[in-house]
């Protein structure tokens, strides 16, 4: 699979190509990349690649020619390629989208910069827009390696499908708790099913903590993974009880706070009756 990706700034994306993994998967040749600097398609001498945007406003946008030049040099000799802008306005990017992704030969990556790009642009060359979250970032540069890093892992033979498969996401939940050595660290023990040898325990304890996790940090994808029939009866059945103790604990807990306030009002009921007592006895005297 290869990568192409259209930067001002080919020092941020290249630091990453060649590290860890990304450079084993290079040097091994199940990933090839390209970056391609716009400010080389730049025509005059001082290589300006934005200007203002018509109509005014803020900030700059990159300018249509030298952009559309860097990609026209891509399509010269890229037979299979798609062509992403990454953008706050695009659509969200997903793990499933990571996915689609990775079963391509070739992803060209548009880094925006300043404001954006000429609308130009996308509509004659960008087949979709991207986004990573709803938030805005001064790097398009960043943003377009989170989403390398995201779809090359997952092409063959770069990281053990054993490890995809255990992964946050991979069956629809977030991954459960994970240990190592020592057994004990600063008086927290490792859950001793973890070492008791047990493997289907194990599994359970697993899927058990997954579900508790993503119900209480993304239940979302709890709702989603039950509406398209990825979770196991095994799953539905421990969703089923943990919604049962968690009914149960808000239960206790609402009953805790009924109590305290019935003996708040109780106090308060007998303080106002002591101080109208007391206002009596002073009348009576005088």
């Amino acid at each position: 699979m290869k990568f192409t990706v259209l930067t001002l700034f080919p020092e941020i994306p290249r630091a990453f190509f060649e590290s860890s993994i990304m450079a084993k998967a290079v040097e091994r040749g199940i990933i090839a990349y390209d970056l391609v600097n716009i400010r080389d398609f730049a025509f005059d001498r001082h290589k300006t690649c934005d200007d203002a945007p018509y109509g005014g406003g803020a900030g700059q946008l990159l300018l249509p020619e030298p952009l559309g030049r860097a990609l026209d040099s891509v399509e010269a000799y890229r037979k299979t390629k798609h062509v992403i802008y990454v953008s706050p306005g695009g659509r969200t990017f997903t793990q499933e989208k990571a996915r689609q992704l990775s079963r391509m030969e070739e992803i060209v990556l548009i880094c925006g910069r300043y404001e954006g790009i000429d609308q130009r642009i996308i509509d004659l060359y960008v087949d979709e827009e991207i986004s990573i979250g709803d938030y805005v970032m001064s790097s398009g540069e960043v943003a377009a390696t989170v989403i390398v890093d995201s779809v090359y892992r997952l092409v063959q033979d770069v990281i053990t499908e054993e490890s995809l498969d255990e992964e946050s996401f991979s069956g629809g939940l977030l991954e459960y708790p994970q240990y190592t050595r020592p057994g004990v660290y600063k008086g927290m023990e490792v859950p001793a099913v973890l070492t008791g040898g047990n493997h289907e325990e194990i599994r359970k304890w697993r899927l058990m903590k997954s579900l508790q996790k993503t119900l209480r940090n993304r239940p979302d994808l709890v709702q989603k993974a039950r509406l398209t029939g990825t979770l196991s009866d095994e799953a539905e059945q421990m969703i089923d009880e943990l919604a049962g103790y968690v009914n149960y604990k808000n239960n206790r807990k609402q009953s805790r706070q009924l109590r305290s306030v019935q003996e708040r009002l109780k106090r308060q009921a007998a303080a106002k009756l002591r101080t109208m007592q007391g206002a009596g006895c002073n009348s009576q005297e005088q």
